[in-house]
């Protein structure tokens, strides 16, 4: 790319404007208020794709391998985030969650998580009976469950314009600019050049948390990724008026530890609705929200990696559960009555769907932990699924600390 075209220069340019952009770009301000800033966001609105589509819920951190990033951070950003939601008037509510098992053989399983959330610290948790999950939720059926009383639910979306406005606020020579996609980037006299479809910018640094399109934009920029993003979509019931008040809080089941997802479970949102989902089925667009959108670019990718095959063979029967559930009623209200048994089909109704970047290796593993890689003075988000809403002022904090320490930001 020639110099020709560069018409502005920045300190740090950030691609992507969901959560974990703006967590970074708020850190680096806050860290460096003199650096001038530009964030780019390719939709008219921040927070558009995974972060603005994902279920709302702050997670505890109970899941995770006890010593891994996703425990780590988890654990750390959510403490921050409620903190920030406090004193910032985001909407949330540290309400607590049930994990509810409904068959001796989730026994295990269930005890397996409390120990992984003692192992990694997680504060008011503890195993309840059969009748303690009655008194928490009244309409719910287990045998046994854990109470986490430090999950809750947030106004992604409200958190991430927060974090921007606060950003600009501590330099207003600094930018947020949506409808901006990249298109490139590379060298030139000796910094790095973004080129977009508005314009084109010199930097001392780049910072690409992009998401569903992390690996394409990394491939770009010469970074050797291995594995590949293949998109899986969630599609959500909500509660009608009717069935609402057979659920106050958040309710999961025992994740199958056979498949890569936590299962269909009951959230109540921060507008007052309660969401019923999400089921896991393989998008044919990364960006597509419907049940028939299509994208030939993405299909080709997914369906000529190799991964992706062996991820379908690995989980067929899964797989197929999912895609009929994905478009019949009465096949997902029968999995929701598992956990509410007197569920009616006139108690829910269809709701939204968000898809979900799922960083997959040739081997049809999905890589489980974050993944944040540095080439020369550029910074790659390749890896930041769930719980990266939730960890992302950790995982703000940590970019910028990575880009200090190897002297990309001085």
């Amino acid at each position: 790319m020639g110099n020709t075209d560069l018409t502005e220069e920045w300190d740090v340019v950030i691609v992507g404007g969901g959560i974990v952009g703006a967590a970074t770009l708020y850190k680096l301000q806050s860290r460096f208020p003199a650096k001038r800033v530009l964030l780019l966001e390719k939709e008219s609105l921040l927070s558009d794709h995974q972060t603005g589509h994902n279920s709302g819920v702050i997670h505890s951190g109970i899941y995770y391998v006890p010593g891994s990033k996703k425990a780590i951070t988890c654990a750390k950003g959510r403490k921050e985030l409620v903190a920030f939601a406090k004193e910032h008037g985001v909407k949330h509510d540290v309400c607590g969650k049930i994990v509810v098992a409904m068959e001796e053989e989730e026994l295990p399983r269930l005890q397996k998580i409390h120990q992984r959330g003692v192992a990694n610290g997680i504060e008011d948790l503890r195993l309840i009976t059969a009748e303690e999950i009655k008194a928490i939720e009244p309409y719910c059926s287990g045998i046994a469950g854990l109470w986490v009383g430090c999950t809750g639910i947030i106004d992604f979306r409200g958190a991430t314009n927060k974090m921007a406005e606060l950003a600009l606020a501590l330099n207003p020579s600094s930018q947020v600019r949506t409808g901006e996609e990249v298109l490139g980037t590379g060298q030139a006299d000796g910094a790095s050049a973004v080129r977009t479809n508005k314009g084109a910018y010199r930097a001392k640094c780049v910072i690409f948390c992009a998401g569903l399109q992390s690996d394409r934009l990394a491939r770009a920029d010469g970074v050797p990724v291995k594995e590949q993003i293949v998109g899986f979509r969630g599609d959500y019931y909500e509660l009608t008026e009717k069935g609402k008040h057979k659920v106050r809080n958040l309710i999961y089941p025992v994740p199958d530890p056979r498949f890569p997802f936590l299962g269909v479970h009951f959230t109540r949102m921060t507008d007052g609705s309660t969401e019923c989902g999400p089921n896991a089925v393989f998008t044919f667009k990364r960006e597509g929200y419907g049940k028939t959108d299509f994208s030939l670019r993405d299909t080709w990718d997914a369906l000529t990696y190799g991964g992706t095959w062996k991820l379908f063979f690995k989980n067929m029967s899964y797989g197929i559960d999912e895609y009929r559930r994905a478009f019949s009623k009465k096949l997902f209200l029968k999995t929701l009555r598992r956990l509410i048994p007197t569920l009616q089909m006139d108690d829910i109704k269809p709701g939204r769907a968000g898809v979900r970047a799922m960083l997959l290796g040739a081997d049809g593993e999905m890589v489980d932990d974050f993944r944040i890689e540095r080439k020369g003075d550029h910074i790659h988000v390749l890896n930041a699924p769930s719980p990266a809403a939730t960890a992302c002022l950790a995982i703000g904090e940590h970019i910028v600390e990575m880009a200090v320490e190897e002297g990309v930001l001085r």
